[in-house]
């Protein structure tokens, strides 16, 4: 008894200690994870709906663009509900949506059924992570704030990391269909779970950012960088600043290349006699080193600034995409896997990171839908720019030189845009 004691002891002990927002960065991770996981999964799936529909790669690309049009749209309306209503009721209308979605379309026998089952109702699921994560973390934290947000944003990685091989497997003995009804109730079940964990800000529980009382305003510093202060600045105010559309051409080049690779990343390996299986694992290597690139760079901001490791990142980007092009059996593609998740993932948190310093008003949750509008709109882009060029020219190589210009333009980008 005076053990089991000690252990309850120690536990309280651990419990006060522990700083409430780490609870919540585990909590938005497991959501990120689930829904990106969801949609992320939808290569391993590519050849199978092509074959069931009777379709071409562009035919079949276009679900997941349409998809991502609908992203667009349901990005900004889920961003304003998370400003003015309850977190948790609208993460788990999130869950809901994202889980039946997959449940029924599961049960479709069309195409045009897979633009409303899949397209539509995974947006009003998917289309709010960025939006959750930009209007939660950054309130609980300042000066770890690079760290906060590369763990929650690695969900980008560890998502598809765990999905793509499990819905392989899955596909591979069960079919799409079961596939699907497996993966959508998973899915309600995590999303509901991990929702009873969030809080939307510090003083909700009686705590402050990074669980430190502050001893006096500072008038406005990030990192000990003196930034302007846009907290008195409208939705609308916010859009008429040119560093607004900076950020959200960065995030549209962004999508439009991670999608593009994402998506097409699997039947280019496949089309190199790479088996469905051994192909996901690339997708599986690309998100665990996303992963760690997330953490990597995300702590490295917040020692040295954000631009130089984003145009790193960018650069590294591109020359894993070069390579790809030359890529031609398994470990080839695995050391792609490994650059393309090195640069994915830390420009990735560096973008959202400096996004966080830059727009700070009340309206956070309608600022980050209208950027996730723009990442959305590439994400439409970018599957339907591979698919559309690969049915024109019988390969993927103009598509992947799309994608490397895109993170040189994103490098340029970053070097020019003023704090």
């Amino acid at each position: 008894m005076s053990l089991i004691r000690a252990l309850i002891a120690m536990f309280q002990q651990f419990k006060r200690r522990l700083f409430y927002g780490w609870v919540i960065v585990v909590a938005v991770l497991i959501v990120t994870s689930t829904l990106i996981g969801t949609r992320f999964s939808f290569g391993v799936f590519f050849k199978f709906f092509a074959s069931e529909f009777d379709i071409t790669r562009a035919a079949t690309s276009s679900i997941f663009s349409v998809h991502m049009v609908f992203v667009a749209f349901s990005a900004v309306f889920i961003g304003w509900a998370l400003d003015r209503y309850g977190l948790k009721l609208i993460v788990s209308f999130m869950g809901i949506f994202a889980g039946l979605s997959l449940l029924i379309t599961s049960q479709v026998t069309s195409l045009w059924q897979m633009y409303l089952s899949y397209s539509l109702l995974l947006a009003l699921g998917v289309g709010g992570f960025m939006p959750l994560i930009m209007t939660v973390v950054p309130r609980w934290f300042n000066k770890k704030r690079g760290l906060a947000l590369g763990i929650t944003t690695s969900g980008l990685g560890m998502g598809p990391m765990i999905m793509a091989p499990f819905a392989a497997y899955l596909v591979t003995n069960m079919g799409w269909r079961i596939s699907y009804i497996i993966i959508g109730v998973i899915t309600l079940i995590v999303i509901l779970s991990a929702t009873r964990l969030l809080r939307k800000e510090p003083n909700e529980i009686g705590t402050f950012p990074d669980g430190i009382e502050p001893e006096a305003k500072s008038g406005g510093s990030l990192n000990g960088i003196a930034t302007p202060d846009l907290n008195n600045l409208s939705y609308l105010q916010t859009l008429k600043r040119k560093k607004f559309w900076f950020m959200f051409t960065m995030w549209l080049l962004w999508a439009t290349n991670a999608n593009l690779i994402t998506t097409h990343i699997i039947p280019y390996a496949t089309d190199a006699g790479i088996s469905n299986i051994e192909a996901s694992t690339i997708v599986s290597i690309m998100g665990g080193v996303q992963i760690l690139s997330r953490l990597l760079f995300g702590r490295i901001s917040d020692v040295i600034g954000r631009r130089i490791p984003a145009v790193i990142c960018a650069l590294l980007g591109a020359g894993a995409i070069l390579w790809l092009l030359w890529s031609h059996d398994l470990p080839m593609f695995y050391l792609f896997a490994i650059l393309f998740g090195l640069g994915w993932g830390g420009l990735g948190v560096n973008l959202v990171t400096l996004s966080s310093e830059i727009f700070t008003s009340p309206n956070l949750g309608a600022i980050f839908g209208t950027l996730e509008m723009g990442y959305a709109l590439g994400a439409a882009a970018g599957p339907l720019i591979g698919g559309a060029i690969f049915d024109m020219t019988g390969n993927y190589a103009i598509a992947f030189m799309v994608g490397a210009n895109t993170m040189l333009i994103i490098a340029f980008l970053v070097i020019v845009t003023r704090r």
